[in-house]
């Protein structure tokens, strides 16, 4: 099985998938920044505006710069963030268009794994971040206690080994504390430290945890949209069997990011 291209084009399908459980990480990410009001902000890979609408609500800055390459997303963000201390533009994170020495506060939330090259995309943020600035990220635990994503390729890999290709614990190897800190290290940071980022995420039933895998957004839908009826059948009727189930039907599940920061000399 070949690595398809992971597909990030429609907020309206990844909001109901992850973008509703991003935004809890969110708060507690900014909030673990502590920053001072007024400052300049980057999000970098901005994606549906989970990063940037937080900030803008509970970080008082001045202005936030949001990038992200995908039109679609960008577009999004725009539409759905009507601040005028926001600005959207389409960038690859490897190339931003800001200028050195110009943001106070330089972050991004669950895109490092996507990015082709995760380190030049950190010397870039490292760049923007002015003198004693912060540059701080967080991605998904792929391969522990992202259990929304980590029970659906457990299930896919029993019925088709061929999944373990496409699942994310194994295809980024950048969702770990060692790995992140390495990447902040090397870009030339101070002072940086991680820490886990832990929020509940209760579903309805089933059908509000399975129908988002319908939408195409991300390896895991993709994935399951790549299937035949028949085989993604199977897959939903495992899945349904493994997941924990309350009596009313609800289904409540941890979701884990991990953060790090550090801080430009």
């Amino acid at each position: 099985m070949s690595v398809p291209s992971d597909v990030w084009a429609a907020g309206s399908a990844y909001e109901p998938y992850v973008g509703r459980w991003s935004r809890l990480v969110a708060r507690e990410f900014v909030g673990w920044l502590a920053p001072s009001p007024g400052a300049r902000w980057l999000d970098v890979g901005c994606g549906t505006g989970a990063l940037t609408s937080t900030v803008l609500a509970a970080a008082a800055p001045a202005r936030v710069w949001s990038v992200d390459s995908s039109p679609a997303y960008v577009a999004f963000a725009r539409g759905g963030i009507p601040d005028a201390r926001a600005t959207f533009a389409v960038a690859d994170a490897r190339k931003l268009p800001v200028p050195a020495a110009s943001a106070d506060m330089v972050v991004s939330g669950l895109v490092l794994n996507f990015v082709p090259e995760p380190e030049v995309a950190v010397v870039e943020m490292a760049r923007v971040a002015r003198s004693a600035g912060t540059v701080a990220l967080y991605v998904w635990d792929y391969a522990g206690e992202m259990q929304l994503i980590r029970h659906f390729w457990d299930a896919a890999i029993a019925l088709d080994a061929r999944a373990a290709e496409l699942d994310e614990g194994r295809r980024f190897p950048v969702c770990r504390p060692p790995a992140l800190e390495g990447l902040l290290g090397a870009a030339g940071l101070e002072r940086v430290e991680s820490r886990p980022i832990d929020v509940s995420a209760r579903f309805r039933d089933f059908s509000d945890y399975w129908t988002p895998f319908l939408g195409g957004q991300g390896p895991a839908p993709g994935y399951a949209m790549s299937l035949g009826e028949h085989e993604r059948a199977r897959l939903r009727d495992r899945l349904r069997a493994r997941l924990p189930t309350s009596r009313d039907g609800s289904i409540e599940l941890v979701v884990r990011a991990w953060a790090v920061r550090g801080r430009r000399p």
